[in-house]
């Protein structure tokens, strides 16, 4: 299993023993840049205003450790966040 497979299916920011999704929660799918394929628990985000995204920390992104990724939903309410860019 490559390191891609191995991401896929797994919740940003879960414990690593236990990085799946978890029942009646609500889950948005990243696409593209580092974090592509994990999902992100975006359950209660319904009643916020998406604003311009959300900035993720990540060691893997053009900025490394302290580095965030910046991802913005597809279209409102939806369920894929398109990577955006990385910023320090």
């Amino acid at each position: 299993m490559d390191e891609l497979e191995f991401m896929r299916g797994r919740v940003y920011g879960a414990d690593h023993d236990d990085p799946g999704p978890r029942a009646g929660r609500s889950y948005a799918e990243l696409a593209g840049g580092p974090l592509d394929g994990l999902l992100l628990d975006v359950t209660g985000s319904e009643e916020t205003e998406p604003g311009e995204g959300v900035r993720l920390r990540t060691e893997i992104g053009r900025y490394g450790p302290g580095g965030r990724s910046v991802y913005v939903p597809r279209q409102p309410g939806g369920r894929v966040y398109d990577w955006w860019g990385d910023v320090p």
